[in-house]
């Protein structure tokens, strides 16, 4: 029986997954084969680590920065709000405010239209994205949250990733970028969220899964 309890926000990774521009496809190579005469499977992994869902380190932005292994798991765990803001076309301050996300709220997961691309099944990347501004990761570093999540493979506007990025890294907020949310109401949740512990790297493959709490069944 399925277990309706969690919710699987992790986009599946493989062939036809969109990339960000000028970032290598995702590829799975075979290595050995059973088929083939060989005692076992095996295969070879290829991919950026911003690829599908993942998590960007400060590493990303700023050369000195944290790498991937680096990141603090408490922020990763824990009660999270899910905010619905499928109306607009970039995510502001004022937008935020508007939304009336409860006030200790640590984790923020905002799902925007883009997660239509998802439920779709595009394969092709597509630039007029919603994103978030500068001022709205002022919002979120001025209420202390510990991490933000966004349903597209960037928590910023196309072509405009420093300022917001920078705002957020350097503050400590763990970007949460490539989630799935398209089935997933607003409301409060618990977010498990494991990116790879990947030695200085910039950035992190993550599986991420939501816990729904009593009000959200």
């Amino acid at each position: 029986m399925k277990d309706h309890r969690y919710i699987e926000i992790t986009l599946a990774l493989g062939p036809g997954l969109p990339t960000w521009p000028g970032h290598p496809p995702f590829e799975l190579e075979s290595l050995r084969n059973i088929a083939s005469g060989a005692s076992s499977n095996v295969s070879r992994l290829s991919m950026s680590v911003h690829t599908g869902t993942h998590v960007d380190a400060p590493r990303h932005f700023f050369q000195d920065g944290a790498g991937a292994d680096s990141l603090r798991i408490e922020s990763m765990l824990g009660r999270a709000y899910v905010v619905n803001l499928g109306k607009v076309d970039r995510v502001t301050a004022a937008e935020l405010e508007r939304a009336r996300i409860p006030s200790r709220t640590r984790r923020l997961l905002i799902r925007t239209r883009n997660s239509d691309f998802w439920s779709r099944g595009e394969t092709t990347f597509h630039e007029e994205f919603v994103g978030l501004d500068p001022s709205a990761a002022q919002w979120i570093v001025a209420h202390h949250m510990q991490l933000v999540g966004v349903d597209y493979l960037s928590v910023a506007p196309w072509k405009e990733g420093r300022p917001t990025h920078e705002i957020l890294l350097r503050a400590g907020v763990t970007v949460v970028e490539g989630l799935n949310l398209q089935h997933v109401k607003a409301g409060r949740y618990r977010v498990f969220c494991l990116p790879l512990r990947i030695l200085g790297s910039d950035g992190a493959p993550a599986r991420v899964v939501l816990e729904r709490l009593g009000g959200n069944r």
